[in-house]
């Protein structure tokens, strides 16, 4: 018995030890969510300040409850819309003296979110009028691609002296899993339609064909040379053709002094440390008195969204957001699960109050019949009479295309990722795998599709060649699909289909979209066709809103972050951007593994948008480095 009872007393130790540690992670939590809750009336003069320290997306993920409290959060994300939102605020808002761009974590993001980042912030600098606004500064110890593109639109560009920013461009190495696949005996069953559906050539070559080469260079060539025009509209007398196409030479001359280089280049303004800069934003925006050196009067970036919420006055235009991989069943923001996203518009369709509907897209495609239950659920607004129109984000490719076809109009950007209509799928069997270490199968079947497809036997000819007709029947009903939207033969659009992928401009002439314009310009065509007043209507998001622990969550993950830590000089930036395409590559096996037998994904859309991996595929390359020690 006193065995017992001392057992017992032991569980109770342990039941009362989680309780105690669940309250005070509780306490905590709450505690950080009603600390850094932005206080809308605390908004004083000062500096709006943007520390990107994450990258530009269309709809930001929830962030992990373990993850966050494990201290492997991942990178916060900031929404496309609410960055425009702000800084356009900031352009008439007398309070705000200065904007001050903090890049140094920047995540990055695609090319059509940088532009319209970039427009506002020339916005803010230039003026309304043209005649002069106000100062944004931008601060980094080594700018990215993507984070040099924004700082261009700054007043004064800064650097740290001991920094310097190399100029990378798109494209690198591609992981091919072949040899891999044959060395451990897996076998991949592949059935495609699209020669240029390139998405599974990772999976069955060593090398990328010729044709899907061909393809990447196209869109990388017109990505590059938009960048290179942004660049030099925002800062025409700066020489950064020389750290394009002979860095070697150009850090050599200037003895491996990046940052001296990029003066004297005009690239940056000034070298500084974070101790100067801050001097220089606390001259203009005014000195945080009892403070540090250095330290300057501040707007806080959340507090200020908050502010500045979206308008509700007048009639709804619904927007109903498409934002990243698209799977089956339901999701959570970041992600887009067909029935999360249908019934969000059902229910807003079911209160008859919505006068028109907008579509945003901003997806690289997934599972083909979530992507046709989402178009099919866009269309019950038709049958509600509702103007449709579809705004093409920074990627609406391969299954964010096939959900496109339902919209009456559709705009896009020049440098939207679009197109990719092919369809594929992948199932992989282990029984090569099962025979190097002694294992075999048999059984019995009573059909030719009996435990079939069999994952530790191997696929049969039937299966084969039903998958392969059923892959077909998919492509069919795609282009089928976009005949009908385009107005086009299915022989016109096979034409140019094939999984091909296409920049806006490019599209645009393939007349796969009508007009060049952002999600502001769609809102309006919206409203016009459903003959709204100019100011007599508002955006109406469709979108699950984050719970109030999923906020706390967040807000929890954002007040441990470190503040002053620094992302590196330009090494380091390269390095990471590098580690980025390993995760989102682990990711790509995963999903393969994970995902939709079926899809419409594009493979060459992950290699433009930014240096920041996917939140799911950072965590698994975090778990498999760590297995490995590394």
């Amino acid at each position: 018995m006193k065995l017992v009872r001392g057992a017992w007393k032991i569980l109770v130790g342990i039941k009362d030890a989680l309780v105690l540690i669940a309250m005070l992670l509780f306490f905590g939590l709450l505690f950080a969510a009603l600390a850094s809750k932005p206080n809308k009336a605390a908004i004083g003069d000062g500096a709006l300040v943007l520390k990107l320290d994450g990258p530009i997306v269309e709809q930001t993920q929830e962030a992990s409850a373990f993850a966050s409290l494990s201290g492997n959060g991942i990178q916060r994300e900031y929404r496309l819309r609410d960055v425009v939102r702000s800084l356009d605020k900031a352009a008439k808002d007398d309070r705000v003296k200065v904007v001050v761009l903090d890049l140094d974590s920047f995540g990055g993001g695609y090319p059509a979110a940088l532009e319209d980042v970039g427009a506002a912030l020339r916005r803010v600098r230039d003026g309304s009028d043209g005649k002069g606004g106000k100062p944004v500064l931008a601060y980094a110890t080594a700018y990215t691609d993507s984070g040099y593109r924004l700082a261009a639109n700054a007043s004064e560009i800064w650097e740290s002296p001991m920094g310097g920013t190399l100029f990378m461009g798109p494209g690198g190495s591609q992981l091919y899993y072949k040899g891999l696949i044959d060395k451990l005996g897996v076998n991949a069953h592949v059935y495609r339609v699209g020669k240029y559906k390139s998405f599974v050539e990772p999976y069955t070559r060593t090398e990328a064909s010729p044709e899907a080469k061909e393809e990447v260079v196209k869109l990388y060539q017109v990505l590059f040379a938009n960048w290179q025009q942004s660049v030099a509209r925002a800062r025409p007398k700066a020489k950064f053709a020389p750290f394009l196409a002979t860095p070697g030479a150009v850090i050599t001359a200037a003895q491996g002094d990046i940052a001296k280089a990029n003066m004297d280049a005009g690239l940056v303004d000034k070298l500084g440390t974070r101790l100067d800069f801050g001097k220089r934003v606390a001259a203009i925006a005014g000195v945080d008195s009892g403070k540090a050196a250095g330290l300057f009067k501040t707007i806080k970036y959340d507090a200020y969204v908050a502010a500045n919420p979206l308008p509700t006055g007048g009639d709804k235009v619904g927007v109903l957001t498409i934002a990243g991989d698209i799977i089956d069943g339901k999701s959570k923001a970041g992600s887009v699960g067909s029935d999360t996203v249908s019934k969000l518009l059902l229910d807003a369709l079911a209160k008859k109050d919505l006068k028109a509907l907008v579509v945003r897209v901003d997806s690289p495609g997934g599972s083909a019949l979530a992507s046709e239950d989402m178009r099919r659920a866009i269309e019950e607004a038709k049958a509600q009479k509702l103007p449709i129109v579809v705004s093409m984000g920074s990627v609406a490719a391969s299954g964010g295309y096939w959900v496109s076809t339902a919209g009456d109009m559709v705009f896009a950007q020049p440098t939207t990722i679009t197109g990719s209509i092919g369809i594929f799928g992948i199932i992989p069997t282990f029984e090569n795998t099962l025979k190097k270490v002694g294992l075999t199968t048999d059984g019995v079947r009573t059909t030719p599709l009996s435990g079939q497809p069999d994952i530790y036997g191997g696929t049969n000819p039937e299966t084969d060649a039903i998958f392969q007709a059923g892959i077909e029947n998919g492509y069919r009903q795609f282009i089928t699909r976009v005949a009908g939207a385009r107005k086009m033969t299915p022989a016109q659009v096979n034409e140019i289909a094939q999984g091909r992928v296409w920049d806006g401009g490019t599209a645009l002439q393939l007349h796969l979209v009508d007009k060049f314009g952002g999600l502001q310009d769609a809102i309006a065509e919206a409203a016009r066709r459903a003959g709204l007043k100019a100011d007599g209507y508002h955006a109406e998001y469709l979108e699950k809103k984050p719970s109030a622990f999923a906020k706390m969550i967040q807000q929890f993950a954002d007040s441990n972050k470190d503040e002053d830590a620094s992302a590196g000089d330009a090494f380091t930036r390269m390095a990471a951007e590098r580690r980025a395409v390993f995760a989102r590559a682990l990711g790509d096996v995963t999903r393969i593994g994970t995902g939709a037998a079926i899809q419409a994904r594009c493979l060459e859309c992950d290699g433009v948008g930014g240096n920041a991996p996917r939140a799911g595929d950072a965590r698994l390359m975090d778990f498999v480095l760590a297995r490995f020690g590394l």
